[in-house]
């Protein structure tokens, strides 16, 4: 893996989608149009500034979406957040075309290398598709073979970030998909997957899961259920890649 330096540079709101009622994807444009170099799977610091008094926020970090060969950067961000410093609404939420950001990183050692692993096991909870989404944009640029097996975890059916090229994704590289919903009600439609990733889940939809590296990303306690469970299964600690946020 490549070591990148960690910079500081400034970026402007280039589009701003109302993607499901509790997620918007947020993307960026490089002010100096240059590029930024990472792996898929690494994250950025987002610092923004007072729109009054131009005072710097306390930066966060969020995974990116986008594809490293992309001149912009693509992030998913939680509209009314209940974790960490940033309880209550975004400042996402209001944000315009061509406000300033700085983003500074590439950072996070949670990282994927397609030439690597040939047999992998994806799972990720909410907005923790984000790095997934990366990886997977990643192979289908490089037409990679890699052959995936992706678990995601959402609470409602119309919480599904980017359902329609998850769906492309489906048929342009060797991925199955498997969306579990843990909060389904009568009459939203949903005939799928429910229930929380545990063990019995993983062994229904990746029975050859002991030959697969497993990256897990989302919230901390999604997370630590997760890695337990594979755990509980004997996946041993260093066939395991884990991010948290919140």
């Amino acid at each position: 893996m490549t070591d990148y330096p960690v910079v500081e540079r400034k970026y402007l709101i280039s589009e701003k989608i109302d993607e499901t009622q509790e997620v918007l994807i947020i993307r960026m444009r490089p002010d100096d149009g240059m590029r930024n170099d990472f792996d898929p799977g690494m994250f950025m610091m987002i610092i923004g500034f007072d729109k009054q008094t131009g005072e710097r926020h306390v930066g966060r970090a969020f995974s990116i979406a986008s594809d490293p060969s992309s001149e912009n950067m693509e992030f998913f961000v939680i509209k009314n957040p209940t974790h960490g410093e940033h309880i209550g609404r975004s400042h996402f939420n209001d944000v315009e075309m061509n406000d300033q950001f700085v983003l500074r990183g590439p950072s996070g050692q949670f990282r994927f290398d397609p030439a690597k692993d040939s047999k992998v096991l994806f799972i990720a909870g909410g907005t923790g598709l984000a790095p997934f989404m990366s990886m997977l944009r990643h192979m289908r640029i490089r037409r990679d073979k890699t052959d995936v097996k992706m678990l995601y975890s959402v609470k409602y059916p119309g919480e599904v970030i980017r359902k329609q090229e998850l769906g492309q994704m489906e048929q342009a590289l060797n991925l199955k998909l498997t969306v579990t919903v843990t909060r389904p009600a009568q009459g939203d439609g949903w005939t799928g997957q429910t229930g929380h990733v545990d063990s019995a889940m993983i062994q229904k939809y990746a029975p050859d899961f002991p030959e697969r590296m497993t990256y897990v990303c989302g919230p901390l306690p999604f997370v630590k259920a997760v890695k337990d469970a594979l755990a509980a299964l004997g996946v041993p600690a260093n066939r395991i890649s884990a991010d948290v946020w919140g």
